[in-house]
């Protein structure tokens, strides 16, 4: 684990799911995954959108920054079809769901017009690959 992600989720753990930096006020969580060949588990903090009428659903999306290939967590989280997250000082599992097509459009859409870093990521991997959004639901 980098010691960017170490920071940040200790600070999450110490401030009840809030950090600061280039995420202060941003929605946050610690996606817990396994590896699939390692079986190591892994924890990596991701920022997330909420459902708009439904509190047990979050969606999480697989931007790596822009990078051309999709990150770890991605493929583990959904070759499991499950994952355990923390969000604020609740831990839960969740089942997870890929989105794609119109709909992930739409919810990639939202994401970006309130967080424009996603809108670079997007551009970024135009033409190389199109960033996954997971659907998580406890």
């Amino acid at each position: 684990m980098s010691d960017w992600n170490t920071q940040t989720i200790n600070e999450f753990r110490a401030n009840e799911g809030k950090v600061g930096g280039p995420f202060e006020g941003a929605p946050m969580v610690l996606l817990h995954h396994r590896g699939r060949k390692s079986g190591r588990e892994y924890v990596a903090p991701t920022m997330y959108l909420a459902h708009e009428t439904d509190p047990d659903i979050i969606y999480v999306f697989a931007s790596k920054g822009g990078a051309p290939t999709n990150p770890d967590w991605y493929v583990n989280l959904t070759a499991a079809g499950k994952a355990t997250i923390e969000r604020g000082t609740e831990t839960y599992e969740a089942a997870v769901h890929e989105i794609t097509g119109p709909e992930r459009d739409r919810i990639y859409a939202v994401q970006a017009d309130r967080y424009p870093g996603f809108a670079d990521y997007e551009r970024k991997t135009e033409g190389i690959r199109t960033i996954p959004v997971l659907e998580l639901k406890c």
